[in-house]
């Protein structure tokens, strides 16, 4: 590979896992100005989070699949303009529904874009070269996450909400023609012919009717036929899916791996990392804009997520020396500690209290999760042999999507729900709404401390660079370490 290539395909990448990044953390801040102006609840639009979740759970190892099998720069360019094309839709469209089909087109960019990305460096360098390139990817998608809602925040204010699809359109339309000369084609000849659509569809099917059970069984009632069947659907086809995966040759997540008891933990850290974290963010960009609660300017709660997105990045370097030194399950239970005690301070918020009240707290929550999610995505590709990292990769990563969309979902439930009571006054229910959010984002983190004491045992290797950077990247992705 020429230099010129390995750089070109270094920026087409990098470039990309930013954009993503930055445009998926950005939408929560977005959200209120996107209510308005379509004409939508913000409990309805919780959709277009959890709509990019389900769709890139479904996606996201099928993407790197065909990669492997009909070339990763066409996949990779075929998701770059499947991105501009959701973008354009998004700021275009004047309706809800299509806010949300947007999003829902973009889950499938942005998962396909994370699982080829890795894939385009690994193959366009080598060596020392490797270990660098890897490492400015992982800062791209770790800058990216932070500076997301800052961005969207500021372009709300200045272009109105449509800006930041925009500008995110542009950029990707300018790494098209970059990859297309600068990264060679590659495809993995050895790979066995086949991609398990039936489980990707199953997913899907798993997902999609379970969490509109969720988001709409208060108004349908939980024991009505209606969220009754969903919940039935669902079971059914999760069941389909564990009795596809075992039959197929080339399943969409091994069964033999699922035996790997700390694959099978970090994962189920991961999964609930996610949850807490999207659901957090969800619940707070609404809280701090709502003129009863904190009545920020979108700028104003794109600043206000900073302590957050500073904990996580401050904690990066020392996830994986904390977990040489410590082992992987001791890191894991002081993150979920840190983090469940953080959740429990915001049950005591009240009408009273401002900003100030939330920043220790938020801080606190930023640090267990990157500690618990730094190390947990380490170890889930560290656990098992050479020639299976990309399969657990690609089960970390659906367990990222799914714990979004499904923390999401439940969050905006229970914070819909009690900011609509009637008869009770707005500032109330309004603190009420985020105080039993918190309160479920609680109970999920305390079920990670149990998880935490079940954990296999793990003590990676002495840490370099890269794992750090890779542990600052995992709140997006779970990297696997270069060779």
């Amino acid at each position: 590979m020429t230099p010129g290539r390995a750089s070109g395909a270094l920026a087409a990448t990098c470039v990309s896992t930013f954009v993503v990044n930055a445009n998926t953390s950005a939408v929560s801040i977005l959200l209120p100005a996107i209510s308005e102006d379509v004409g939508v609840g913000t409990t309805t639009l919780q959709w277009a989070v959890t709509g990019y979740s389900l769709v890139g759970a479904a996606v996201i190892v099928t993407g790197g699949v065909l990669g492997d099998l009909v070339g990763r720069r066409r996949v990779f360019v075929s998701a770059l303009v499947l991105f501009i094309v959701s973008c354009v839709l998004i700021a275009l469209v004047d309706s809800g529904a299509g806010v949300i089909a947007g999003r829902a087109l973009q889950g499938a960019a942005g998962s396909t874009l994370v699982a080829c990305g890795l894939s385009l460096l690994s193959v366009a360098t080598s060596g020392p070269a490797r270990l660098r390139a890897v490492s400015l990817w992982g800062a791209a998608s770790a800058a990216g996450a932070a500076a997301g809602p800052l961005a969207g925040g500021a372009l709300v204010g200045s272009t109105g909400w449509q800006g930041l699809f925009w500008i995110d359109a542009a950029i990707a339309a300018a790494c098209v023609p970059l990859t297309w000369r600068t990264v060679a084609e590659s495809r993995d000849r050895d790979r066995p012919r086949g991609i398990d659509i039936a489980g990707m569809l199953l997913i899907a099917g798993a997902l999609v009717p379970f969490v509109l059970a969720l988001s709409k069984g208060p108004v349908w009632g939980w024991g009505s036929m209606a969220t009754l069947g969903c919940f039935a659907v669902a079971a059914a086809a999760l069941a389909g899916f564990v009795a596809v995966e075992r039959r197929t040759p080339v399943p969409l997540v091994d069964p033999r791996l699922l035996r790997n008891t700390v694959l099978v933990g970090a994962t189920a850290v991961i999964l609930i990392v996610a949850g807490t974290l999207n659901g957090l963010m969800y619940v707070m960009s609404l809280f701090f804009q709502d003129p009863a609660g904190l009545g920020m300017s979108p700028l104003q709660a794109g600043l206000a997520t900073l302590p957050a997105a500073a904990g996580l990045v401050a904690v990066a370097p020392i996830v994986s020396p904390l977990a040489t030194r410590l082992g992987a399950r001791t890191v894991v239970a002081a993150g979920f500690v840190l983090t469940t005690a953080g959740f429990v301070a915001l049950l005591f918020q009240n009408t009273s209290w401002g900003y100030g009240s939330l920043v220790l707290p938020l801080a606190a929550i930023a640090v267990g999760m990157g500690l618990a999610n730094g190390c947990a995505s380490a170890a889930a590709t560290a656990s098992v042999p050479a020639n299976e990292v990309g399969a657990a990769s690609g089960i970390s990563n659906m367990a990222r999507y799914v714990g979004a969309a499904l923390l999401v979902a439940a969050t905006a439930t229970i914070y819909g729900t009690t900011t609509g009571a009637a008869g009770v006054p707005r500032p109330e229910a309004v603190v009420d709404g985020m105080v039993r959010s918190a309160l479920l984002m609680a109970i999920a983190s305390a079920l990670g401390i149990v998880l935490a004491l079940c954990y296999g045992r793990h003590r990676p290797s002495r840490p370099d660079g890269a794992d750090q950077v890779a542990a600052a990247a995992a709140v997006a992705h779970t990297v696997a370490r270069p060779g």
